[in-house]
């Protein structure tokens, strides 16, 4: 029988230049923190107002769990759940929400991916992946204006909250 402590054993001799390869990638994953998220929210909205486009955000951490949101006065109800799911789509799939819509239709690699966890895939644009250090830390989706609005919103947000990269 192996036991944990065993498996631990043969993973440290598999990898000998890291000081604790069980644990390490872990401890050192980036996370969208609430005062980031928050930053992301606040730059969105900002962007939709002079826009003209009335939307709700959301920022998930990398998991797709929701971190903050907000939904403009006037912004579509359904907006909240688009901009929620499209940022769950990002995180799941690494990748903008909007680049699934091709691949997504009858006949594409991806048919059929929207039908899946549960109907939360959204392949229209607004939705970003969130990286730091090539790593995944979260994502941001964007709903209520047109697609072309929406992923503006969501780039204008990460440029301005996340100058750094």
């Amino acid at each position: 029988m192996i036991t944990v402590a065993h498996l631990c054993s043969l993973l440290v001799a598999a990898c000998p230049d890291r000081e604790d390869p069980v644990t390490e990638p872990f401890l050192n994953r980036p996370q969208i923190s609430l005062a980031t998220a928050r930053r992301l929210v606040d730059a969105a909205v900002a962007h939709g107002a002079s826009a003209g486009a009335p939307v709700a955000v959301a920022v998930s951490d990398a998991a797709g769990n929701l971190v903050a949101s907000a939904r403009m006065d006037d912004a579509p109800l359904g907006a909240m759940r688009l901009a929620s799911d499209k940022a769950y789509t990002c995180a799941l799939w690494q990748m903008a929400s909007g680049d699934l819509q091709d691949s997504s239709q009858p006949g594409g690699d991806d048919w059929g991916v929207t039908s899946t966890e549960g109907g939360r895939i959204i392949v229209y644009a607004g939705g970003l992946p969130i990286f730091a250090g090539g790593v995944l830390a979260g994502a941001i989706g964007v709903s209520g204006g047109t697609g072309a609005q929406d992923g503006e919103c969501a780039l204008a947000a990460v440029a301005a909250a996340l100058p750094e990269g």
